[in-house]
């Protein structure tokens, strides 16, 4: 039976989040301490464990299909590997750091600057946008040290919190892009595996449609229904049902997360009693 192959990161954050969102999907996945490579029970897909940096290189040969990266490493290594769709977790940012005794006005400072960074191409994208030339000194590993040991004036580097910047003394001055971990696709992905690859992402969208919503029941006084309602963002429309108290309903709705405390402070300022909030497990449109 043909299946789809996906690569995840061997081990870290990504690696946990890409997991869970397989789980989530439905898909149970045999996976061994230290395996490279592990199959699903119950859907036709191979997981390969593999470095992050790695990843591109193995969707552009066709030696996997599919693969759930930071949007970061396609852009420095894989700007010719398509995305068909952003997944909504392991956000961060790739930024400019200074250390915190530097006076910084604005990009131009990098000018003839030394910038230490894994990310060389996205640097150098960045600095050719805006007209600087600098010397880029590429280090695989921790480079918020160089400043500290006179290696570089800066560094590029990856920034979710911003404590490692902290804690070395450092500070974000320019933020060059912002991440997400993405569902990429191999440019020799065959049609049945497109298939299979169809039938994933409606799994995924129908998680990450979860992700993002709360179903909320309220209880409202008939004569303020019509005020009630018109505040709910509803998938379609709201279910209203009758309560055993007379002239009263229940309201049953989905409220997308980003907006759900303020509709939440709305509802209650116009009449909504016995708010109850649930997590959606599954949302399929």
């Amino acid at each position: 039976m043909t299946k789809i192959r996906i690569a995840i990161q061997k081990s870290g954050r990504l690696n946990e989040d890409s997991l869970l969102i397989l789980k989530d999907c439905g898909i149970s996945i045999d996976n061994g301490k230290d395996q490279l490579k592990a199959s699903a029970r119950n859907f036709p897909l191979e997981v390969f464990y593999l470095r992050n940096g790695d990843i591109p290189q193995y969707l552009r040969d066709g030696v996997v299909d599919i693969a759930i990266i930071g949007e970061n490493v396609l852009i420095e290594k894989g700007d010719d590997i398509s995305i068909v769709e952003k997944l909504g977790f392991s956000k961060c940012k790739v930024s400019l750091a200074v250390p915190k005794s530097v006076k910084y006005k604005s990009v131009s400072d990098f000018e003839g600057k030394r910038i230490a960074t894994s990310y060389p191409n996205t640097v150098q994208m960045y600095l050719d946008k805006h007209g600087v030339k600098a010397d880029l000194h590429i280090i695989n590993g921790s480079v918020e040290i160089a400043p500290n040991i006179g290696l570089a004036d800066g560094i590029c580097d990856i920034v979710s919190s911003g404590s490692t910047l902290f804690k070395n003394g450092l500070k974000e001055v320019e933020v060059m892009l912002k991440s997400e971990a993405v569902l990429a696709v191999s440019p020799q992905i065959t049609d049945e595996r497109k298939e299979i690859l169809r039938r994933l992402q409606f799994r995924i969208q129908s998680v990450l449609q979860a992700r993002q919503s709360k179903y909320v029941l309220l209880n409202a006084p008939n004569e303020k229904l019509d005020s009630i309602i018109s505040l709910l963002p509803g998938m379609r429309s709201p279910t209203v049902l009758p309560l055993a108290e007379e002239g009263w309903s229940s309201v049953h709705t989905v409220i997308n997360q980003e907006k759900f405390w303020e509709v939440i402070d709305e509802l209650k300022a116009a009449g909504a009693e016995g708010i109850l909030v649930c997590p959606i497990e599954k949302m399929v449109l």
